[in-house]
């Protein structure tokens, strides 16, 4: 028995485009030799297509898709994942399913069981869980057919199901374990997968073939990394990251095991990858070409620049240099070297005489102030409302530049520097962006080395750093990761050793910047826990505000 596994890139309701793409996979998968080609859960329709579900039409059109998949089952089977009716009129009218399909037909369909319903998934809205488990019989071979989080109740501390479904198919003997997945892209998922992959061989002693998807959809990134289990518990292989790939196996070699190959999980590679893939795939499956953003000199711009640069191509993005009167001359510098550097269009606009007009016309309605933090905001709405003109005029879409220690604190200005398409970096912390920074410059200088070293400022006022109105970020995102990924409250953290009026500011200030960050563009996900739909906050919650 030959499997292949067929790593991919789909496209959320691009049925004709996802049939194509998995036709020709299936026609590779047989020059290979396969005997069966395993595609992803929720293939057909891409994931995660959520409230389409609820669209007869979408429903009928996936099922078409499947039919015609079923017709090329010739010669080999074809594993795919598709949403299915519910022929029961109670619970839910859809299951989330793995279809059968050989000698021209749909054979079986097993449903999934186990429906996450935590950070970004909601499974459950959509989707009854399966109540009955039955092996696929397939030339001599019994084969346990799961779907996605059916194998993520074993190996983890805290189990979130009562059943274990391969528990309930392990009785009828299957030869080994086919599970079609759509795990999203984390900088630890790829080490948590392989955990938990280990955790059900050894448990079940059965070969497992895991296929995931790969690329992006909005925020959700898809690394790939599909994995082929052997009893022993060791990696037979894993497939590419942020790469299509397809691959045949032989069965009887994966069951001898005494193979070990896995690639390396190096956190800001990773990261790189991810976000490269994200703003590919945002702008591709768009429809979309062109980026631009606001280069201000400081390091999340430059670090935003490079990664639109490596997605899009130089010739696909352009940079906008606003230097106001309170902008060093360096900064100016630093932008426009990064931007020679990275052979993209800039132009250079100052905002100092826009923003003059902007206080004239305010004086006589701000008599008897002083300057603050609005004034400090008419700039960032300047400088926002020229990107937008150059987005509008010329059909480059924006990039939101803030990071997540800014977003997490409401370091930022809506309708301003909080303005744009996608947010790129909106789930790294600051100290990860100059992380992310120096691997940039592994190869030779990119983003220029003044950029990372000197002080952060967003020079909105004379001799402004971010210290001033921020703790250091060393210590800010230690709290930060703490609260936002751990959940950990100001008990654990003052006990932590974190300074306890720190710890209450930090929160406080987080809590009540949740209205902003309710307003931001789509959030790249790269952490456990990003901002946004993986993240519920009530936004008129009092709790720790």
């Amino acid at each position: 028995m030959k499997i292949a596994i067929a790593q991919l890139n789909y496209h959320i309701g691009n049925f004709e485009g996802n049939l194509q793409k998995m036709l020709k996979a299936t026609a590779t998968a047989k020059e290979q030799g396969a005997d069966i080609v395993v595609f992803g859960e929720l293939a057909v329709t891409g994931y995660p297509p959520r409230d389409f579900l609820e669209f007869d039409d979408f429903i009928r059109r996936s099922e078409e898709v499947v039919n015609t998949l079923a017709k090329a089952a010739a010669g080999i089977a074809i594993v795919v994942g598709a949403p299915c009716r519910n022929p029961v009129i109670e619970g839910k009218d859809l299951y989330n399913s793995a279809y059968f399909l050989a000698e021209g037909k749909i054979q079986q369909v097993a449903h999934k069981a186990l429906l996450p319903t935590y950070d970004i998934f909601d499974e459950y809205r959509y989707f009854e869980p399966a109540s009955e488990f039955k092996v696929v019989d397939y030339k001599g071979c019994k084969i346990a057919l799961t779907v996605c989080e059916d194998i993520w109740n074993v190996g983890n501390e805290n189990p979130l199901y009562k059943i274990c479904p391969l528990d309930e198919l392990m009785p009828q003997n299957p030869d080994f374990v086919l599970n079609l997945s759509a795990s999203p892209f984390s900088f630890t998922h790829a080490s948590n997968r392989i955990h938990v992959l280990k955790a059900n061989v050894e448990r079940y002693g059965k070969p497992m073939f895991y296929v995931n998807h790969v690329g992006a959809q909005t925020e959700i990134i898809f690394d790939g990394g599909s994995l082929v289990m052997s009893p022993d518990g060791n990696v037979h292989d894993e497939l590419p990251y942020f790469e299509e790939c397809i691959r045949t196996y032989d069965l009887e070699t994966v069951q001898k095991g005494g193979v070990h190959q896995v690639q390396p999980k190096e956190k800001m590679t990773l990261i790189h990858d991810a976000l490269v893939t994200g703003i590919r795939d945002y702008f591709g499956k768009l429809g979309l070409k062109k980026a631009i953003l606001g280069l201000s000199g400081g390091i999340d711009s430059a670090v935003v620049a490079v990664l639109a640069q490596r997605a899009l191509g130089a010739e696909n993005v352009r940079v906008l240099l606003m230097p106001s009167q309170f902008s060093s001359d360096h900064s100016i510098n630093d932008a426009r070297e990064l931007a020679q550097n990275l052979n993209v269009q800039y132009d250079l606009i100052s905002i100092e005489e826009v923003y003059a007009s902007y206080e004239k016309l305010l004086k006589p309605h701000f008599a008897g102030t002083t300057f603050n933090v609005t004034e400090e905001n008419i700039q960032a709405r300047i400088r926002g409302m020229l990107l937008m003109a150059m987005s509008n005029k010329f059909g480059n879409i924006l990039l939101n530049t803030s990071n997540k220690s800014e977003a997490a604190v409401g370091y930022g200005t809506l309708y301003g520097d909080m303005a744009g398409g996608l947010s790129v970096i909106a789930d790294l912390y600051k100290t990860e962006v100059f992380a992310l920074s120096r691997y940039m410059n592994k190869d030779g200088e990119v983003i220029p080395e003044n950029i990372i070293t000197k002080p952060p400022s967003a020079e909105l006022r004379p001799d402004q750093f971010d210290s001033d109105s921020l703790p250091d970020y060393d210590t800010l995102d230690g709290v930060l990761y703490q609260y936002i990924e751990k959940r950990q409250g100001p008990r654990e953290l003052i006990a932590m050793g974190y300074d306890e009026k720190l710890v209450r500011r930090i929160l406080r200030m987080v809590n009540q910047n949740e209205f902003k960050r309710a307003q931001v563009a789509p959030i790249l996900r790269v952490s456990a826990k990003a901002f946004g739909m993986g993240r519920r906050i009530p936004i008129v919650g009092k709790y720790l505000s």
